[in-house]
């Protein structure tokens, strides 16, 4: 579903991907992971077509990614961010109908979709009238999520969606998303800092560092047999994240 070739990108003299290639398959949920300025967040973007690369190739289902063809793609994807990113200035309703409003769907299929996504993610219907404001981080996120997920999108890109969340509610929406994720079948590319998420809702991992990736693999094969010292001090460091694992 997504095949990045050879991608580089720099900014000035730094170098935030070097020859960095990776394939996503359908239904599969690949996470990337890495210290902060590992160049994980520039390749999510760069699929998304938000960064164009300095050199190299991204297909998403099959077609290339340009500028000409940028837009159609990005009909494709579900894109959520740390801490949600909704519009403060408009409802959750909204904020969720903005993309099916621009492409003419009818009022009525709004609201039916948004019914079965309040149902999906345990939102109640009747909050939507509320504003960003008004809701907890946790539902805040949700929401978020049932946004990208408004046009049935068969990818879905998350950068650090539970960053900011308390821990136990992290918990619980790390336990949602591995459930909506396996239910809808879709193919989802997840950025984020703790390995113990990351070995959770990934069915691969991929640890980067300076701009290239490291390793690949499952968790336990990262845990248990790691490539080089750096994937071995990243662990570790780690470690207290990873008990029911280890």
């Amino acid at each position: 579903m997504i095949k990045v070739r050879n991608i580089t990108k720099k900014y000035g003299a730094t170098i935030a991907l070097q020859d960095v290639t990776l394939a996503v398959k359908k239904g599969k949920t690949v996470a990337l992971i890495g210290p902060s300025g590992c160049g994980k967040s520039t390749l999510l973007r760069i699929m998304l077509g938000l960064v164009e690369p300095d050199s190299g190739q991204v297909e998403i289902n099959e077609a290339l990614l340009s500028k000409e063809s940028a837009l159609e793609i990005r009909q494709q994807v579900g894109y959520v961010i740390q801490k949600g990113g909704l519009f403060p200035h408009l409802t959750a309703y909204q904020n969720c109908a903005l993309l099916p409003k621009h492409l003419k769907t009818s009022k009525d299929e709004i609201e039916e979709r948004l019914q079965e996504l309040c149902d999906l993610t345990g939102i109640e219907i009747g909050d939507l009238s509320k504003y960003p404001s008004q809701f907890s981080g946790g539902q805040q996120q949700r929401i978020s999520l049932m946004r990208a997920l408004m046009m049935d999108p068969p990818i879905l890109l998350l950068d650090e969606p539970l960053g900011s969340i308390d821990p136990l509610v992290r918990y619980d929406l790390q336990s949602d998303l591995k459930d909506i994720f396996k239910r809808l079948n879709k193919t989802v590319v997840l950025v984020t800092h703790d390995l113990g998420e990351a070995g959770f809702l990934g069915d691969e991992i991929v640890l980067m560092n300076q701009g290239q990736i490291i390793q690949k693999g499952t968790i336990q094969s990262i845990v248990k047999h790691p490539n080089n010292e750096f994937v071995s001090q990243f662990v570790k460091a780690q470690r207290n994240h990873l008990e029911e694992i280890e």
